[in-house]
């Protein structure tokens, strides 16, 4: 007679415990296996590390000493990247101009992050005469064209701030015009993201049950309902750093910018309008560093918004 077959029990073995994912690990796992965004991740690492290493390598001071004797000359081994119309050295203010991108790039985030978020949970949560005025302002500010408030902001405001001592370096007071510029005009598209999330969970069980325990508006705002709206602002943060940097890089190119001595990547390629096909290296370095990294930018972006999607797994 054949042996009774054992029924298998789905249960886990004693002792063994099931540890559950988070929702952060499930993203960090999809994120992982996301191949645009862990190039872009590999990418953003490596030109990080050029302008933090390099900066030891390359002191401020020779980033800006001017040698007419050496002025435009092709890369070589003494200036690998060449030198600019008045003899300094375009591998050093690549990477000191690559600090002063990047720096006004997460600035100008903060500032917008910060706008788009209050802005967007006030009207959200809110409602009534609050939202309508605020989306009002927001449709204003939309309908008008960034690059002209870009332009008139900067040439305005352009000039009238002394330079800053800090940490030991000399900043051009047109950094903080740039910051400020491009922080208070690219909050919109946020504002309208956090303000259709919070319209949506303001109605949740769980907020209509800390309104009945008494639980007070601005600790439901930033105990319940903003940590549900992180993934957006996340993903919106990772792409506003790119735009803020292509937006100080337009500014710069057209000499409104961030202003001497302060390097930037934008204010080099204004330097090398004149000498396209006398002297590419001129705009092609800082011109490839500022494509580089805005790419890589996009691509973490890109992977972030995949990755905190619920049906990412579907995606990937």
């Amino acid at each position: 007679m054949a042996a009774k077959a054992e029924p298998i029990s789905l249960r886990p073995q004693s002792g063994a415990r099931v540890k559950p994912d988070s929702l952060w690990r499930m993203a960090l796992r999809r994120y992982r296996r996301h191949r645009m965004a862990m190039l872009g991740f590999f990418m953003l690492i490596g030109i990080m590390l050029y302008v933090v290493v390099g900066s030891f390598i390359f002191t401020e001071n020779y980033a800006n000493f001017n040698d007419t004797t050496q002025r435009l000359r092709p890369p070589s081994a003494a200036h690998p990247f060449g030198t600019d119309s008045i003899g300094r050295d375009v591998l050093a203010r690549t990477i000191y101009g690559g600090q002063i991108s990047l720096i006004i790039g997460v600035l100008a985030m903060l500032v917008s992050i910060t706008m788009g978020t209050l802005i967007g949970a006030l009207a959200g949560y809110f409602g009534g005469l609050l939202d309508a005025v605020l989306m009002r302002i927001t449709e204003a500010i939309v309908s008008i064209p960034l690059i002209l408030i870009l332009l008139l902001m900067a040439k305005v405001l352009g000039g009238r701030l002394a330079d800053i001592e800090l940490f030991g370096r000399t900043f051009s007071g047109s950094v903080i015009v740039i910051v400020t510029i491009v922080g208070i005009t690219s909050w919109t598209t946020l504002a309208r993201i956090v303000r259709a999330s919070f319209l949506s969970l303001k109605e949740m069980e769980f907020v209509t049950a800390a309104r009945a325990l008494g639980v007070p508006n601005w600790r439901i705002i930033a105990g319940h309902i903003l940590p549900n709206t992180i993934a957006p602002i996340m993903v919106a943060a990772t792409l506003g750093v790119a735009g803020a940097i292509l937006q100080e890089a337009y500014i710069s190119f057209f000499g409104l910018g961030v202003q001497a001595p302060t390097a930037s990547w934008g204010n080099m390629l204004n330097g090398a309008n004149q000498y396209l096909q006398s002297a590419p290296w001129l705009w092609f370095y800082p011109g490839l560093l500022l494509v580089f990294t805005v790419m890589s930018i996009n691509f973490v972006g890109d992977g972030l918004r995949d990755a905190l999607d619920p049906r990412g797994d579907k995606k990937l």
